[in-house]
């Protein structure tokens, strides 16, 4: 068996940060984060545990939903997900995303597709995890240019949901609620901190217990290779020929 490739490592992390939700819905263009969500339904399948419950939207297998996207937004607002998926053009310090476009709006350039409901999400879901592959101080701001959603909330805003993770190709923190700020957890093989701030916008906070991102373990590589693999041809074809062990 080969070793693990960088995005096999990503949908490894993404499994175990869903460890303990029951549903997780998964947006339209997210492979990596699909492909994890089917790890840990496939993880906890093999443990005889409750497996997670999995919306995929744009796949026809992998989606109890049958009224698009505004399903939902329904599901969410009524408190039945509990783990979803946002990303960004820009993600500043405070958890703050951008999902419009770079520069001073409404003349951003460029634009980007928009943002599509996120504030809700955002604020509904209990355990909403930010990915983005690329790690860079054009990615990772300091202060977003428009903000999609926010982070953080007055106190006097009730907010059941927020973030919970950043996840990049470089590093892994997890948010801190209270002081509204990253806290860098884990670093991928081979990098260590000073990289990861040298490629990012905003300060952050080091955990003590800071250690490497660790490696899938066997089973949840043969796993992602196979049942995984066979899972998000589906949806994802292209990207399912990638996770093949030759």
């Amino acid at each position: 068996m080969r070793p693990a490739s960088d995005r096999e490592r990503l949908i490894a992390t993404v499994a175990e940060l869903l460890a303990g939700v029951h549903h997780v819905a998964v947006g339209a263009s997210s492979p990596i984060p699909a492909a994890g969500a089917m790890l840990r339904r496939a993880v906890d399948a093999k443990r005889g545990e409750a497996p997670v419950r999995i919306s995929i939207l744009g796949s026809a297998r992998h989606n109890f939903f049958t009224n698009g996207s505004s399903e939902l937004f329904d599901c969410a607002a009524q408190g039945r997900i509990d783990a979803f998926f946002l990303g960004g053009g820009q993600i500043d310090g405070q958890g703050d995303i951008n999902l419009v476009g770079a520069g001073d709006y409404p003349r951003s350039a460029p634009r980007w597709p928009g943002s599509f409901g996120s504030g809700l999400l955002y604020y509904v879901v209990p355990r909403v995890i930010l990915f983005r592959e690329e790690h860079s101080p054009r990615v990772l701001v300091e202060k977003v240019d428009f903000i999609s959603a926010a982070g953080a909330s007055p106190p006097s805003v009730r907010r059941p949901g927020g973030p919970y993770a950043l996840l990049t190709s470089l590093a892994l923190f997890r948010f801190d609620k209270a002081r509204r700020c990253f806290v860098l957890t884990g670093v991928a093989p081979g990098h260590d901190t000073d990289e990861v701030r040298d490629r990012t916008g905003f300060g952050f906070d080091v955990a003590e217990d800071l250690g490497p991102i660790p490696e899938p373990s066997p089973e949840a590589l043969a796993l992602i290779r196979d049942r995984v693999r066979g899972e998000l041809a589906e949806t994802y074809p292209q990207f399912a020929e990638t996770l093949r062990d030759e």
